[in-house]
């Protein structure tokens, strides 16, 4: 007869008290560590939150307690508080929606990353147009024929003179700006 010793015998019972056999039950199992990088990838997301203006942040679909406690991390100066209450945020971010905020706030950082390209690409044109005069111009009007040849070359002989008597850059500015009207307008 077989002694039946339960200190050194395997039984398929014990196994499955560490590893699960089936697919479905392995998809839900996050480790510790991936839990702990989830929320600390919530908490960065909550600091960037507490980044944003007011206004920016109006253009997040937030649950209320969750933007009220954004909102007044914004106003607290204690280091200590401060954190206490990015916890608070934490805690908050972990019984929301994260993926939309997040996918909200990378839409939201695309478009300013994308408006601040197209701001460089302006003001490289209008240096260009200060620096080489008529042939940039026509090239500009070929590609934006809604531009006005009188006013650009206006502003580029008044930048001209601003230059020579070291006064500030107003129109070097309306020159932007005008630039920016046609540019964005006709995108």
């Amino acid at each position: 007869m077989a002694k039946n010793n339960s200190r050194h015998s395997f039984s398929p019972e014990q196994s499955s008290k560490h590893h699960t056999d089936s697919p479905e039950e392995d998809e839900h199992y996050i480790s510790k560590s991936q839990a702990k990088r989830d929320v600390e990838a919530m908490q960065k997301l909550g600091e960037k939150l507490v980044k944003l203006s007011p206004n920016e942040l109006d253009k997040f679909d937030l649950e209320e307690r969750l933007k009220d406690a954004v909102l007044f991390a914004q106003t607290i100066r204690s280091h200590s508080a401060h954190r206490r209450q990015m916890q608070l945020i934490g805690k908050l971010m972990r019984q929301t929606d994260t993926e939309s905020i997040q996918t909200q706030y990378e839409r939201y950082h695309n478009q300013l990353s994308e408006q601040t390209a197209q701001f460089h690409q302006i003001e490289t044109l209008r240096d260009r147009l200060i620096k080489e005069g008529d042939a940039t111009i026509n090239e500009l009007l070929a590609e934006y024929p809604q531009l006005e040849r009188s006013r650009l070359r206006q502003l580029l002989r008044n930048i001209h003179k601003e230059t020579e008597q070291n006064k500030p850059p107003k129109s070097a500015r309306q020159l932007f700006k005008y630039l920016k009207e046609v540019m964005l307008e006709s995108d």
